[in-house]
């Protein structure tokens, strides 16, 4: 098959996912931007000291491991600090695979210090995205 030709098929898949009311290039975006809005509103919510909002943004798998809200807590005050109470934040790379979503977010931490948490979040049954993890590591920076 030639290059012309698997371009012609393409465009016909995107113009018959616009008249279906789905565009494949647009549909990404639109997750990827509701995804990092779960993740800003659970920082804000951590930053505003509601803890039980914050909570709720926890996926039924994170839920099932620190099943209260007092371990929950516990967990991301003891290991996440930086993304717990940062100082600023930025999102990165977003990658999109299926129902999950892995999002790169560069955080200036309540030290100061730079880190990268990746966090990962699924579509859940009712719609929403939820977060099934956070990776967290310090940014290598280039000094000055």
């Amino acid at each position: 098959m030639t290059l012309a030709s698997r371009l012609n098929k393409k465009a016909v898949v995107l113009f018959t996912g616009i008249g279906l009311g789905f565009c494949p290039a647009l549909a990404g975006d639109a997750e990827i931007a509701e995804a990092q809005s779960v993740i800003d509103n659970q920082i804000r919510a951590f930053l505003s000291d509601d803890n039980a909002t914050a909570y709720s943004f926890a996926s039924p798998g994170i839920k099932q491991i620190f099943p209260t809200l007092d371990s929950f807590m516990n967990m991301v005050t003891r290991g996440y600090q930086p993304v717990w109470k940062p100082r600023a934040y930025s999102f990165g790379k977003s990658i999109e695979e299926g129902m999950k979503i892995t999002q790169q977010l560069m955080v200036t931490g309540p030290d100061g210090k730079d880190y990268e948490a990746v966090y990962t979040l699924e579509l859940q049954g009712d719609g929403t995205y939820k977060i099934t993890g956070v990776s967290l590591r310090s940014a290598q920076t280039l000094g000055a």
